[in-house]
This record gives C-alpha cells, structure tokens and sequence, in this order.
C-alpha cells in the first residue's frame, strides 16, 4: 500500500495538524514505512500459535485472607493523642465556610 500527499493531508486535516510540504513528504515516507511493515506483519501465518497476554512469564500471587485483630485499641489511641478533643469527638479545622 502507497500513501499519497493527498493522504497525508487528509490525516492531517483529521489531526487538525498544519504540515507544510516538507514535513507531509517526511510523513507520507514514514507512513508507508510503517504500513509495508505491518502488511509483512499480517503474511506471518500464526495458526497453531497460541495468544499471549504478556511477553514475560508472569503470575499472580495469591495468598489465603487472614484476619488480623489487633491487640492495642487504636481508636482509643488516636482519641487520646489528639490535640483538639471534646469527649469521643475529634476537632479538626472546617473545610467549608458556612456563611448564615
């Protein structure tokens, strides 16, 4: 397959690319580069050749879900060691201005 000029405009016309003459020739060599390769790409017969999802071996690792109770109360803690407490309420800065 040859791309033409024309072509190159037209994809640059859908890129809304502005190419002057020079770079759509540079563009239309690459372009036809890359589509001779992958007419040479689609000739490979691949029957009998199983997909691959990763080019690496890889596999996940999965483990048994444990539940985990802690031995210290941390809502206490964290209760304790806040600065600005009234009771089981914690105090933090307002994040919306209410205006009234």
């Amino acid at each position: 397959m040859s791309l033409t000029t024309q072509d190159v405009a037209h994809i640059a016309k859908l890129s809304r690319l502005h190419l002057s003459e020079e770079e759509m020739e540079t563009y239309r060599t690459q372009l036809d580069s890359i589509l001779t390769y992958i007419e040479k790409l689609q000739a490979v017969d691949t029957t009998g050749v199983p997909e691959l999802q990763h080019a690496l071996p890889i596999s996940n690792v999965f483990r048994e879900d444990v539940v985990a109770v802690c031995e210290s109360d941390v809502h206490a803690q964290l209760i304790e060691n806040f600065s600005q407490k009234e009771g089981d309420l914690l105090e933090v800065q307002a994040v919306f201005n209410r205006e009234e």
